[in-house]
């Protein structure tokens, strides 16, 4: 079965010791329910490459380049990290996990994929089934360059047991790590579809074309046409010579009487830590009367750390950080700290905003409430819930961490355009948001407009409805003298100018009125 995406003989590759699989056969049950949770995950059918007769493997003898080549050529590798994997002198490690590491650099989506949400995720998605050495870990750490980040699968308790986790256990509660194996297997599933999800946007590959121009990029629109951006015709030329002047002025104006509509430096100016939005987030508050929930008090908080860490627009304070402060003023019962002591403690870190939050319980169903809230002024910005069982805590821990990092980042953006355009330049998606800050960049400040039409319709493609983005894509297609696309690309907008405010209807009857009304030939 060939990948999801061209060029690529497989969509994942599972890595393992051969005898991490005897017994009860873990890594065998693991790729199995693996595999049905990718059919429930995915429209698509999604292919595994998993060796799982130990007489197929390949030997010393055989020409392990050629034979691994086409196997190896994968979307995803994920290693099951046992106590033997990382082992320099096995098969495993050097025919099959650098191997790929070094493939995955050279080929055109690289070893780390930006996701749809913004962040940043490797290709290679390790599994940890036990607790590894210090050095195992510093040897996988060396070889891929960033901190090992796995998805556990180990079953730990008080009496000092580690071993891989089951699929079905008789005790599930005595696991110290609160983890089940069905909520395990969809964590991965779910990483395993924002990766295939972001490379098939392919933000990598954009940025590696912005110095090539003379490519032909792809429309937004359904018919999916292509432009030819190398030879545009003499008629394309003089009405480009007597229309880009008229046209600039107008752009001028635009930026006159709105500002911020067209920031300059944005990118630059967000990743600059002094202009980023700090964070803390203080422990949720066990407001159920079962006194099981209350590991997860720092659990929920330790999780959102770490998934609003990964966004470049945020600053957020470690959970060491918060809580030692809070011990530090003997708030050790967390259900003795008040919005008001959360203010005080969130201001002492220099955090513009905290998050404050507990969990509820009704029965077999829980609650978690969050709230974002002004460090300054105790106002609440935004209030959350997710609801959940007590088998699902994690996927629902994720949930709310995807629902608060999303507004916060899309919160970030927004502001840099004017309030008068937050309303057409709305967008659920933080991604959408960063390629409109790339096309702003690359046009108005590198006047390379192939380049800004590409970064424009990758907004467009992560989401349609972004009308700000294809207002901007149509002058830009305007600027490239491509006159029939750009009033193509303004009518979705302009069909749609009835729902707008009057500012904004104004601005998008100016341009329709430029582009469709004013004649090109003198």
């Amino acid at each position: 079965m060939a990948s999801i995406i061209q060029g690529f003989e497989y969509d994942i590759f599972i890595s393992y010791r051969q005898k991490d699989n005897k017994g009860d056969r873990g890594v065998s049950n693991f790729v199995d329910a693996l595999k049905t949770e990718l059919e429930a995950t995915f429209k698509e059918d999604v292919s595994i490459y998993f060796d799982e007769n130990p007489h197929d493997r390949l030997q010393e003898t055989h020409n392990v380049d050629k034979s691994l080549e086409g196997k190896l050529k994968c979307l995803i590798f994920i290693p099951v990290l046992s106590q033997t994997y990382c082992d320099t002198n096995s098969y495993a490690w050097q025919n099959e996990f650098l191997a790929f590491l070094r493939m995955a650099e050279q080929d055109r989506f690289g070893k780390d994929i930006k996701l749809r949400s913004g962040n940043v995720a490797s290709r290679i998605l390790p599994i940890r089934i036990h607790d590894l050495e210090p050095e195992d870990v510093k040897l996988f750490e060396k070889e891929t360059g960033t901190v090992l980040r796995a998805l556990d699968f180990v079953f730990r308790t008080s009496t000092g047991v580690s071993r891989p986790l089951k699929v079905n256990e008789d005790h599930p509660q005595d696991n110290l790590n609160k983890t089940f194996y069905s909520d395990q297997i969809n964590k991965v599933g779910h990483a395993i579809k924002e990766i295939i999800l972001g490379m098939k946007t392919e933000p990598v590959q954009v940025m590696k074309e912005r110095d090539k121009p003379e490519e032909s990029f792809k429309e937004i629109r359904e018919d999916e046409r292509r432009i030819d951006l190398e030879k545009p015709t003499k008629s394309v030329n003089r009405k480009l010579l007597y229309t880009i002047p008229i046209i600039a002025l107008l752009i001028v104006a635009g930026i006159i009487a709105y500002p911020k509509l067209f920031k300059h430096n944005t990118l630059e100016k967000l990743r600059s830590s002094g202009d980023r939005i700090t964070v803390a987030v203080m422990p949720f508050q066990n407001m159920t009367n079962d006194t099981t929930w209350n590991v997860w008090q720092e659990g929920i908080q330790t999780n959102l750390i770490s998934s609003l860490s990964s966004a470049e627009e945020l600053k957020v304070r470690q959970t060491q950080t918060v809580n030692s402060l809070l011990q530090s003023k003997s708030l050790t019962n967390y259900a003795s700290i008040t919005p008001s002591v959360a203010s005080n403690i969130s201001k002492k870190l220099g955090a513009d905003i905290f998050i404050y939050g507990s969990i509820n319980q009704a029965g077999a169903t829980f609650r978690i409430n969050a709230q974002l809230t002004d460090s300054k002024t105790e106002d609440i910005i935004k209030s959350f819930q997710v609801d959940g069982t007590a088998d699902k805590i994690l996927p629902v821990i994720d949930s709310l961490s995807r629902i608060i990092n999303r507004f916060l980042i899309i919160t970030k953006l927004g502001k840099e355009l004017s309030p008068e355009f937050q309303s057409i330049a709305s967008t659920d998606f933080p991604e959408a948001y960063r390629y409109l800050i790339y096309g702003d960049d690359a046009f108005f400040l590198k006047r390379d407009y192939p380049s800004a039409a590409k970064f424009y319709s990758q907004a467009l493609t992560i989401d349609s409805n972004f009308t700000i983005a294809t207002i901007k894509l149509s002058i830009d297609l305007y600027f490239l003298g491509l006159f029939e696309e750009a009033k193509k690309c303004l009518m979705s907008v302009y069909e749609a100018r009835d729902k707008m405010s009057m500012q904004q209807k104004l601005f998008v009857n100016y341009i329709y009125a430029f582009l469709f009304e004013t004649p090109y030939d003198l």
